[in-house]
């Protein structure tokens, strides 16, 4: 708060006028947590002409008491200057408080003198002044939750300091939370120079910028990120990320990445990983596109869970290509197909599907489109076209995740089907805004999406589920849990070229009698081991470990795995 007093030389009558500036709003967490609020800086300002030559040293020291500064960088920047020197551009809230009651202090200890203009003969002092010179963004909780907060940048506005958002959703939602209307009030000056407020009085309201709310508790977001961290340690892997979203709604529970960096202070180990790797990693995911093959064959009564397809023995030729298979078969079920991913089964099945087909059922389910709304700069990866999709190459190779790309976020829309009837839905991150009345202000929600038969949704939900119990995701069994998913393990092209690195992922679902998570992990570049079995696998096992411990999902120990 700011107060000036105009005093014409020739009237007695006082006018005073206040000024008060609006604060950007807070990033709060679904449990009430802030995890980004301002906090308003102050400077405090001397005039070395006026310091008292014999009370210096004490003016330093009661200075550095309360202000915390050395008092030797404070003598360093009195002797910078004759005249007006900013002692400090960044005294907190709590500390300027103090330091006004100190300004008045030392005019009592009269550590400041008067001085005589010799031009105009008036007698003037000036002491210590404490100003509102700015607003700073605050990080509570560290690196908690970067890089989907994202960052700010610092901005002049009138010789008064205010951010905006760069990345993530301080950027996306910058408009929201940027402060909307200064505060300002004008009048008659009382005896104790407050404003006398009347009908010739003039008053305008500040108004700060919005809160938001997450739908990621504080809590629950702090597990995930330290068992990526755990996980990313013992995998040796580039980075972890992992995604809890609720099937039925999209709200997110938790969008947790093994790198992160501290949004106060950005240091160049940091750059890479100011990207949100959820929506800015796009790569190719593999044998995870295998069920979204499947379920739109099986949507168009291309194909029956039941039909036998020839393994080949594990090698089968595709014009110039040859596919294979981890696993040799000579014959197996089409469901078995994906339980057991073969590479071979399905890029035979995918021949069913017309490029347009193939192509238009891809885009239904949210590739090569943005998945949410509440982030922004999301790389939407691709699809090969329908025309390309025609070859017998490309749909074979597209049918097991090769030839497309596409982010985990989109990975976790596309997979909301199989626990949703059908249904895909748009990942939400922002619950709500709160104004400065307290007044929650509802944001629209986008309609799930149906992209196949509620039918077809329940057969993949129960092969998912025989791939958990037999295939290659066992290991994320957990007795009294429904658990389905598909593991997927695909190479990286570095230069045009494949080479000897691998992603891994497992996408998939946990329920219990009355709720539905889907949940997604993706490893980049795992050194331990190659396969998802043995990195995205335990990674999605341990999350689903945390969410029984916070009470997200129940067991029930008498009808594990069981679907009604």
């Amino acid at each position: 708060m700011l107060l000036t007093v105009i005093k014409p030389r020739h009237l007695p009558s006082l006018i005073a006028k206040t000024s008060s500036k609006a604060e950007r709003g807070n990033i709060i967490s679904a449990d009430g947590f802030n995890i980004a609020t301002t906090k308003k800086l102050y400077k405090a300002i001397v005039n070395t002409r006026y310091i008292d030559p014999e009370k210096k040293e004490l003016f330093i020291k009661l200075f550095s008491i309360y202000s915390g500064i050395d008092t030797k960088i404070i003598e360093k920047k009195l002797a910078s200057n004759s005249g007006s020197v900013v002692l400090s551009y960044l005294v907190a809230e709590k500390e300027a408080q103090y330091l006004k009651k100190l300004a008045y202090e030392l005019r009592n200890f009269k550590v400041f003198m008067k001085i005589k203009n010799k031009k105009t003969g008036r007698i003037s002092m000036h002491g210590l002044s404490i100003i509102e010179s700015g607003e700073s963004r605050e990080y509570p909780y560290g690196d908690l939750m970067t890089p989907i907060i994202g960052y700010p940048q610092k901005i002049e506005d009138d010789w008064y300091t205010r951010v905006k958002g760069i990345k993530g959703i301080e950027r996306r939602f910058n408009d929201e939370l940027s402060s909307k209307q200064d505060g300002f009030s004008r009048g008659s000056r009382d005896v104790n120079s407050y404003i006398i407020l009347n009908n010739n009085s003039f008053t305008k309201p500040k108004i700060n910028g919005l809160n938001i709310k997450l739908t990621i508790p504080l809590s629950f977001q702090i597990k995930v990120e330290k068992m990526c961290d755990s996980m990313k340690k013992e995998l040796r892997a580039k980075e972890v990320m992992l995604a809890v979203m609720e099937s039925k709604t999209g709200k997110v529970l938790s969008m947790a990445s093994s790198n992160r960096y501290y949004p106060k202070k950005i240091l160049k180990r940091d750059y890479s990983s100011l990207n949100s790797g959820m929506i800015e990693y796009s790569f190719e995911p593999g044998s995870v596109i295998k069920p979204i093959t499947f379920a739109l064959l099986l949507d168009k009564g291309l194909v029956n869970p039941y039909d036998l397809v020839n393994g080949h023995n594990g090698k089968f030729r595709i014009g110039r290509k040859v596919i294979t298979d981890e696993h040799r078969f000579d014959w197996l079920s089409a469901e078995n197909v994906i339980v057991y991913s073969s590479n071979v089964g399905i890029a035979q099945l995918s021949q069913k599907l017309s490029g347009v087909e193939f192509y238009d059922g891809l885009i239904s389910f949210g590739f090569a489109q943005k998945s949410t709304n509440d982030l922004i700069y999301e790389k939407v990866g691709s699809v090969p076209n329908s025309r390309r999709l025609e070859n017998e190459i490309y749909k074979a190779t597209c049918s097991y995740g090769y030839g497309m790309r596409a982010n985990l976020m989109q990975l976790m829309r596309a997979y909301s089907a199989f626990n949703n009837n059908g249904r895909i839905v748009y990942p939400k991150l922002v619950d709500y805004f709160i104004d400065d009345r307290k007044f929650k202000i509802d944001v629209d929600d986008y309609e799930a999406i149906q992209v196949i038969k509620s039918s077809t949704a329940q057969r993949m939900k129960k092969i998912l589920i025989k791939t958990v119990n037999k295939g290659t995701g066992t290991k994320t069994k957990t007795a009294g849990l429904i658990i389905g998913g598909k593991t997927g393990t695909a190479h990286i092209v570095e230069k045009g070229k494949y080479v000897n690195k691998y992603n891994t992922a497992f996408l998939g679902f946990a329920n219990d009698k009355t709720n539905y998570y889907t949940i997604g992990v993706v490893v980049v570049q795992p050194k331990k081991s190659q396969f998802a079995s043995q990195t995205a696998v335990p990674t999605f096992k341990k999350c689903v470990d945390i969410m029984v411990e916070d009470n997200y999902l129940t067991p029930s120990i008498l009808k594990p795995n069981i679907i009604k």
